[in-house]
């Protein structure tokens, strides 16, 4: 059992607030997985500059100060960085992928939890209500943010064993349930030259729906690609800088309910985790049909 919540604005009116809103909505399903927490944020010019590449690493045991002067002098140009928590987060005035290319180089043993242009994610241990404090979670603000909380029961309790899983350009992936044929998925994209960070079942769902995207297809097919491809149970919300998108599984076992209204639309892993969004009253309210892939666009 874990929980999922997702929010993307559509009134620019309500940015300010993403992370306020972000925060009570994880922090209701803290009783669904209180071992770790993840979110992804899109747009918070504090964490992530507009117009600049961003990278989030875990797992580096350097300090902020020491990352943007090594990073700057590889890249000739300037990196700002700052630690939330454990996750280090670094940003400079070119590409995403030029700034993640340098700080693998530097930093060869740490895991990339996202990267991107308007991406920050931040992962942790401990229950989430705990986490959003830690990361200032309250005061973010964006266009659209994501967050899992988790009970981890195949791989172990570690940050980035935490969701989202974010292995694509701007890309983010959470997860309630589990994959039961993922072992032979990760041996097939292995094959293909796909690698891996972790043993977790989700990775190799994000590892899927990206290498999908990669090819040319869109977030629809990637994720009717995956109801045909894996077995189990499941409740995914997939999202990039500019869209938003739920699917579950054939039998649908794993709770999710959506809300729309002309300001918002969010999606949840039960109700509660909705009940104080502005205008929930008048939303449009459902619980997603099985193998029926509901996506919006910015």
């Amino acid at each position: 059992m874990c929980g999922i919540v997702g929010l993307h604005l559509r009134n620019p009116d309500l940015h300010p607030r993403l992370g306020a809103m972000l925060a009570e909505m994880l922090g209701e399903m803290q009783d669904r997985g209180a071992d770790s927490a993840g979110i992804a944020v899109y747009g918070n010019p504090d964490w992530a500059p507009a117009g600049q590449g961003c990278i989030s690493l875990l797992e580096l045991e350097v300090t902020a100060d020491e990352v943007s002067a090594t990073l700057s002098a590889a890249l000739g140009a300037p990196v700002a960085a700052q630690t939330i928590d454990v996750t280090l987060v670094a940003s400079a005035p070119v590409p995403a992928e030029e700034l993640l290319a340098v700080a693998r180089a530097a930093y060869p043993v740490a895991l990339v939890a996202g990267f991107g242009s308007d991406l920050t994610v931040l992962k942790g241990v401990g229950a989430p209500r705990d986490l959003s404090r830690s990361w200032g979670l309250d005061a973010a603000s964006g266009w659209q943010g994501v967050g899992h909380t988790r009970m981890a029961t195949e791989s172990a309790v570690t940050s980035s064993g935490a969701h989202p899983f974010a292995v694509g350009p701007e890309q983010c992936l959470v997860h309630n349930g589990s994959f039961s044929n993922h072992a032979t998925i990760r041996r097939e994209l292995r094959a293909q030259g796909v690698e891996f960070d972790s043993e977790n079942d989700t990775e190799v769902g994000a590892r899927f729906v990206a290498h999908q995207l990669a090819a040319g297809k869109d977030v629809e097919t990637a994720l009717k690609e995956v109801c045909a491809t894996f077995d189990g149970f499941y409740t995914l919300l997939v999202s990039n800088r500019d869209s938003f998108a739920v699917v579950r599984d054939a039998i649908a076992c794993k709770p999710a309910v959506i809300a729309e209204t002309d300001d918002w639309v969010a999606m949840a892993s039960e109700y509660r985790a909705l009940a104080k969004l502005p205008g929930v009253a008048n939303a449009r309210i459902w619980e997603p049909e099985p193998e029926v892939v509901y996506a919006w666009t910015r």
